[in-house]
């Protein structure tokens, strides 16, 4: 055999062996992944755990008064009193529901909105500086005008969530669109894509991180604005839900109670984060080839 078709035979059965290596995840990816799989579990727990023996710690010295720093076992009895009664059920039901729906309300509005924001100068001169004062403005401060607005009815706790969770995802998406490249939304226009269009094809996908960052903040004014709702707007029509619990304890002076609603609305908006926005933002972050999926 001549020597030159030895040599292009060996070239050949290199590059194959370096496509099949690029094919084939290395062992040492892999055990990365798993370990920082592992690091993302045991990491909470391990905090979770410190902070309750430090809790513990804090109420074996007697150094606060039993009604102001109750032991973490009189708490887990308030939320296991709470499960096996099923009331836990119904006042998470009611927050949670509440909560959802708001904020689908708000995605509706503030989409849109986000959109006039990023592409007509005129309206984002006008009102941009309006909804970032919005944005900084807490939730609480809607309350009582709602409240004479509209009475103690949902709508009152409905108009708090907007109020609350509007400005953050218009912001979100109006940094997301900023941050596209110009020639995408040219591109769209020499095809023939009018504004609907092009914002549904072509500005939404492309600000997708931004955007999805703002309903991230969104939510968490959303459940926020719901909370303070809730313990202010307090009556039987309104149903009870997690805010009401909270202010009962308050009511009652029962530091054991306040405690427990303070960790279920802590441990509901945990949830969601990693039920739901972190599962997204990460997929999304992978799909377009972003460090932050790992």
């Amino acid at each position: 055999m001549p020597q030159h078709e030895t040599k292009l035979r060996e070239d050949e059965a290199a590059v194959e062996a370096g496509l099949d290596a690029l094919d084939t995840p290395p062992i040492t990816a892999r055990g990365a992944a798993r370990r920082n799989l592992l690091r993302q579990v045991l990491a909470p727990l391990v905090a979770l755990v410190a902070i309750v023996g430090l809790w513990q710690f804090l109420w074996s010295r007697a150094i606060w008064p039993e009604f102001q720093l109750p032991a973490p076992i009189a708490v887990w009895d308030q939320i296991q009193t709470l499960i096996d009664s099923g009331q836990v059920w119904e006042f998470l039901w009611v927050s949670v529901h509440r909560a959802v729906i708001g904020f689908l309300i708000a995605l509706a509005v503030a989409t849109p909105l986000g959109l006039l924001l990023a592409k007509v100068r005129l309206f984002r001169a006008a009102f941009g500086p309006l909804i970032s004062g919005l944005q900084s403005l807490p939730s609480v401060a809607w309350v009582p005008a709602a409240v004479l607005w509209f009475g103690l009815t949902d709508a009152t706790i409905y108009t708090v969530v907007l109020l609350g969770a509007v400005p953050s995802i218009a912001n979100g998406l109006v940094a997301g669109i900023d941050q596209i490249p110009p020639i995408l939304p040219r591109v769209g226009k020499v095809l023939g894509a009018g504004r609907i269009d092009s914002a549904r094809y072509i500005l939404l996908p492309a600000a997708l991180p931004g955007y999805l960052a703002g309903m991230k903040q969104g939510w968490a004014f959303s459940w926020r604005s719901l909370m303070a709702a809730e313990l202010i707007a307090t009556s039987p029509q309104l149903g009870f839900g997690l805010g009401q619990y909270l202010h009962n304890g308050m009511a009652l002076s029962d530091m054991s109670m306040v405690m427990a609603g303070i960790l279920l609305i802590f441990f509901v908006g945990v949830g969601i984060e990693l039920l739901l926005f972190r599962p997204l933002e990460r997929s999304v972050l992978r799909a377009r080839g972003l460090t932050g999926a790992h």
